[in-house]
């Protein structure tokens, strides 16, 4: 799929260039990246717009310490899981670009894996009041005890990345977002010293881009800053970014 820069691909954009630069170690045996989203939660109560920023143990092998958004892998789950909405038409187009196998349920999947993770992650729900009659067992059923489903239509698209080869973990994930208002819900004691995210913190747009994060989470805090200048519509293109050989680029979808 990424063999070539397709026509509107670039290496030249600020953000493209700053991957490229900060190239990092590559020496683990190469692997397929794994299918993952992830969900950027933004509070616009205040004068500023706001980001939910959860900070990894330290004692994680891989990103011990960084500031990150809630996320991780699809899971079969996912691809059966109800929602109270669908995706809007143009967000579920764009998941749906440039991979290498076309599946329809794969942009849905790919929403509610997000969901999912920022429910196993934060204890965080994230929908609206209702009910459904079958959800598959695990995290889908524990969410929906709460009488919560998910809606998908206000998710927006904004980016997707893959690690390039011979990293620790490799993923092709999805960067999702949601207004903090779908917060309907949520579970107590899901953070603590000994959880995947030790802290959880709301942080200023722009004060977020200054924290210890990996590489490519600040790239997305800035074209979500981008964004949101531009309107925040559906309609807007997504950034795609991938590697060939060792250099970056950044593609719109």
């Amino acid at each position: 799929m990424t063999e070539n820069a397709a026509p509107k691909a670039s290496s030249s954009h600020e953000s493209a260039k700053f991957m490229t630069n900060h190239d990092r170690e590559r020496k683990w045996p190469n692997v397929r990246p794994k299918l993952a989203a992830t969900m950027i939660l933004l509070d616009h109560a205040g004068p500023v717009p706001k980001v939910l920023m959860g900070k990894r143990h330290a004692g994680h092998k891989f990103m011990p310490g960084k500031f990150v958004f809630p996320g991780g892998r699809i899971e079969a789950a996912d691809r059966k899981m109800a929602a109270a909405a669908p995706l809007h038409p143009k967000v579920e187009e764009k998941l749906g670009k440039r991979r290498v196998k076309q599946q329809k349920s794969l942009p849905r999947a790919l929403a509610l894996a997000a969901i999912r993770e920022t429910f196993e992650e934060t204890g965080l729900l994230l929908g609206r009041k209702g009910k459904i009659d079958h959800a598959p067992p695990g995290d889908w059923s524990d969410f929906v005890s709460h009488g919560i489903v998910p809606d998908l239509s206000d998710v927006h698209f904004i980016a997707r990345a893959i690690t390039p080869p011979k990293r620790p973990k490799r993923f092709d994930s999805s960067f999702l977002c949601l207004d903090a208002k779908w917060i309907t819900h949520r579970v107590e004691g899901v953070i603590g010293p000994d959880t995947e995210l030790v802290e959880l913190v709301w942080v200023p747009l722009k004060e977020a881009q200054e924290l210890d994060l990996p590489h490519i989470t600040g790239v997305v805090l800035k074209e979500l800053e981008q964004r949101l200048i531009d309107g925040m519509s559906h309609d807007l293109p997504a950034s795609f970014y991938y590697e060939v050989r060792r250099t970056w680029f950044r593609e719109e979808l």
